[in-house]
């Protein structure tokens, strides 16, 4: 195991109606004028954002409301809130909503901090040094984003979706997640962000580092958990109980508990962010493509973690050929994310069926280096051809 620094000081506020906090929380965490984020219609349809506005105002909060946020959260979003706030100068950002919306607050926190342009952190050009508080009503559980540092944007002039990991200063205040939220996802979405909050553990879990058995049956633990539970979501969306377990599965998986003091991989993250940001396709849909494909290029280099991951969480027995058990791992994660979560596993069910390829590589490494590190090392000729296995 290797030295690792952790800081997590989010405070989660779980359950029913818990929604109703919102105005004693900004308050308890410093806010005197709050700027709230949110995204598309389903706030205002189902009476959230009303009530949020409510609460603030009983505590006598003044507050300002940036709406629109897209899924794959674009910059001209963030620039448009920038100037917002300029003009009405809030102390405290306030994200109601799901990742998008809550990456979008997170890249407004650190910019109204900077006299420059925003992506200068995202494409690492400068380092942030401060951030302006966030709080979270969380309604999708997918991203994680309530309780990790990392926001993740796309810059619609370039087509580059590039992420910021600053756990010492973008991990929100406080994150309300009451499940009845979600209750009124689509299965498509509710599926969508199973599979994203699965990637985000099997991107930690995947490593090189040795000695790191903790870490691994955390991982291992809530993979299970999730597959159980998302078994029971698909089959009724109403249950209440599947619904809560999900949603803390997804802050779980995304808050750094199970990566402690091991190497990380996230190679099919960013090939995963070249698709969303060239066809607008969901994240979560487009790592169900990506991750098998990823698993079976990988799997004769690098069999064992991945045989590991069948033996113990996919139902593969140990035949004593880590290379034979790794690509049946890999087949049947692919399976499972069809089987059980109907997600698209090929760029064609994706609704890209003829995908620039080329494109997407060359953009992939301009960004990343000639060789992106991590489970195992990818040049441009290695991720094309996991870009192959995926159509």
């Amino acid at each position: 195991m290797n030295n690792f620094s952790f800081y997590s000081p989010t405070e989660f506020v779980f359950g029913k109606g818990t929604e109703g906090q919102v105005g004693d929380l900004c308050l308890k965490h410093g806010a005197s004028r709050v700027m709230v984020v949110y995204g598309g219609g389903s706030v205002v349809r189902s009476g959230l954002l009303a009530k949020v506005e409510a609460k603030l105002t009983e505590a006598g909060l003044p507050y300002c409301l940036l709406g629109g946020v897209v899924p794959n959260p674009v910059d001209t979003k963030v620039y448009e809130g920038l100037e917002m706030a300029r003009e009405f100068q809030p102390d405290f950002l306030l994200a109601v909503g799901g990742g998008s919306v809550i990456d979008t607050a997170k890249a407004l926190a650190v910019g109204l901090c900077y006299d420059g342009d925003f992506w200068d952190f995202y494409i690492g050009k400068a380092k942030a040094q401060k951030a302006m508080p966030v709080g979270v009503v969380l309604t999708i559980p997918a991203a994680g984003s309530e309780g990790s540092g990392n926001s993740v944007i796309t810059n619609t002039t370039t087509k580059v979706k590039a992420g910021l990991r600053l756990p010492m200063l973008l991990r929100p205040k406080f994150a309300v997640m009451d499940p009845e939220l979600t209750m009124t996802l689509p299965l498509y979405q509710t599926a969508a962000g199973i599979s994203d909050m699965m990637a985000h553990i099997l991107e930690r879990y995947l490593s090189n580092t040795p000695d790191v058995q903790i870490g691994d049956r955390l991982a291992e633990g809530m993979l299970l958990a999730i597959m159980e539970t998302a078994r029971k979501l698909m089959a009724d969306p109403s249950d209440y109980q599947a619904r809560a377990n999900i949603m803390w599965c997804a802050t779980i998986a995304h808050n750094d508990t199970c990566s402690l003091g091991r190497q990380e991989d996230w190679n099919s993250h960013a090939m995963e962010h070249e698709i969303s940001a060239e066809y607008d396709v969901t994240h979560g849909a487009g790592l169900a493509v990506i991750f098998p494909a990823f698993l079976a290029y990988a799997a004769p280099k690098n069999p064992g973690k991945i045989a590991q991951l069948g033996h113990r969480v996919l139902g593969i027995s140990d035949s004593g050929d880590a290379v034979a058990d790794a690509f049946a791992t890999a087949a049947a994660l692919k399976a499972w994310f069809k089987d059980v979560l109907k997600m698209p596993v090929t760029f064609a069910e994706l609704g890209v069926p003829s995908p620039d390829l080329e494109l997407m590589n060359a953009r992939l490494h301009r960004l990343k280096g000639e060789v992106m590190q991590g489970y195992l090392p990818l040049d441009a000729a290695a991720t094309m051809e996991i870009y192959k296995l995926a159509l």
